[in-house]
């Protein structure tokens, strides 16, 4: 996937899936010099294909990812494949060094790393996920329709998930797992939807000819099940963009962690935006690659904002210091365009 390109960049994207191409694609038509950063380890990629995706409905993530970056390269964008370990201030504005030693300056950044799902510590789910181990019934529903769901609590939203797949199923079971029963309001909600609450810890899934057949409870007792639905805990990967003093932070749902931002995808950090799962971990391919090229929008009017602000320092006192690297910048640009 790696292209031959420089070091210097107006913007670089670290992350390569929907968000990040998508971001990176708008740019590159926005004529901006651009490298996308990818460690090749897309959320999705267990999944058979994307849904909810008007024009691209079940295509598989992978295809869908490969024809997002020859549209990045068919505008001049660069691809690279690598991680980033950290991001520093300099003179150009971020300095990115990878974890394989290479380095990379750019004036702006957006992050799209999108997140990590950690499951719960149950024999035979990692093994099954992205299959009929799922998490999203708008990503998975329609595909596992009228079967037999067993939804495992793992948090606050656990009870609103197992409503969300009663949507598609009338046999939904909601296993407590190691959380307390729902009570009051939660349990008549479930009750009054047909949803049997079954309690105790869940100890492993049993497998059958074609998939799981059952959940295992901590006591032995089996009950018989198709589909797991599993809300994982979601953690940022944003570790790489602590030297700048931008952290993941708790989101306000009790799902995981977030890198939090304005609706432009602007973060604390001047310089830095955030699009995706990374900042937002609800959203789906569709919305997610919205949010990257909105986020570019934002980023290549900044970038002019700064452009133009030189450009009249430079007009008024032609004769400045300031004047003649402006100048020399223009003439680059103009190169650059072909101008």
């Amino acid at each position: 996937m790696t292209d031959e390109s420089g070091t210097h960049y107006e913007v670089a994207v670290i992350g390569g899936g929907a968000a990040g191409l998508n971001g990176a694609l708008m740019l590159s038509r926005a004529r901006r010099s651009v490298v996308v950063i990818d460690s090749g380890e897309q959320r999705n990629a267990p999944a058979a294909g994307v849904h909810g995706l008007l024009g691209r409905e079940g295509v598989p993530p992978a295809e869908l990812l490969e024809r997002g970056r020859e549209e990045v390269r068919d505008y001049g964008g660069h691809l690279l494949a690598g991680e980033v370990g950290s991001v520093a201030r300099d003179d150009a504005g971020f300095d990115v060094n990878l974890l394989d030693g290479s380095r990379i300056s750019a004036r702006r950044l957006l992050v799209t790393t999108g997140l990590v799902d950690e499951l719960p510590e149950v024999a035979g789910l990692r093994e099954r996920w992205g299959g009929d181990v799922v998490h999203c019934p708008y990503c998975h529903g329609w595909e596992v329709r009228d079967r037999a769901i067993g939804v495992l609590a793992t948090g606050p939203m656990s009870v609103h998930q197992a409503l969300l797949f009663r949507q598609w199923s009338l046999d939904v079971k909601f296993f407590c797992h190691t959380r307390p029963a729902p009570t009051g309001e939660e349990a008549e909600r479930l009750a009054a939807r047909g949803i049997e609450v079954i309690d105790g810890a869940v100890d492993s899934l049993e497998l059958g000819e074609r998939g799981i057949s059952g959940v295992r409870l901590v006591g032995g007792t089996v009950v018989g099940r198709e589909v797991l639905a599993v809300a994982p805990r979601m953690t940022a990967r944003a570790a790489f963009l602590a030297e700048l003093g931008l952290r993941a932070v708790e989101h306000p749902a009790g799902v995981g962690e977030h890198v939090p931002s304005d609706a432009t995808g602007a973060t604390d950090v001047d310089g830095v935006w955030v699009a995706g799962n990374v900042t937002d971990p609800s959203v789906q391919v569709g919305p997610a690659a919205a949010a990257g090229a909105n986020a570019a929008a934002r980023i290549n009017a900044d970038l002019v904002e700064e452009e133009t602000t030189r450009a009249v320092a430079a007009h008024r006192d032609p004769f400045s210091a300031e004047s003649e690297a402006r100048g020399c910048e223009a003439v680059t640009g103009e190169r650059r365009h072909g101008l």
